[in-house]
């Protein structure tokens, strides 16, 4: 999965995994839509255009500068640890603020930011709880 120091996210496409960034890209694109937000949700989108760049479940990306403000991937809980610290990775090499890892099959979120979170869904970028676009 790191060849050449360039970190590739790997297909997963079970039903629920589809669902839940369908749930995301749907509320997120809600919030677009009413004007309560600049940022657009991209499912399965490159991080960099310009280039080949790894591709994270849902990229919320500034419409004003089209940079993206947050990524999420959705993973289970075998590849949940793996998954945090590949996140951590591109942050950094894409200066990504903000960026959060759900296991879908535990329902537990990880918040990676540089401070402590009270809580792990909750969304700087949009000033939101991620998990409420999950509850059914």
């Amino acid at each position: 999965m790191n060849s050449n120091n360039i970190i590739y996210m790997g297909v997963n496409a079970p039903r629920i995994h589809q669902e839940i960034i369908a749930k995301l890209v749907y509320g997120v694109t809600s919030f677009f839509k009413n004007g309560e937000t600049n940022l657009f949700p991209y499912p399965e989108t490159m991080i960099d255009e310009s280039e080949t760049s790894p591709v994270p479940d849902v990229m919320l990306v500034n419409r004003e500068n089209d940079l993206a403000e947050v990524i999420i991937e959705i993973t289970h809980t075998q590849g949940f640890k793996k998954d945090v610290q590949k996140m951590k990775e591109l942050m950094e090499e894409y200066n990504v603020p903000e960026g959060f890892v759900y296991d879908y099959k535990l329902k537990v979120w990880q918040s990676i930011l540089p401070k402590n979170n009270a809580s792990q869904s909750f969304c700087e970028a949009l000033g939101y709880d991620l998990n409420n676009f999950l509850i059914d």
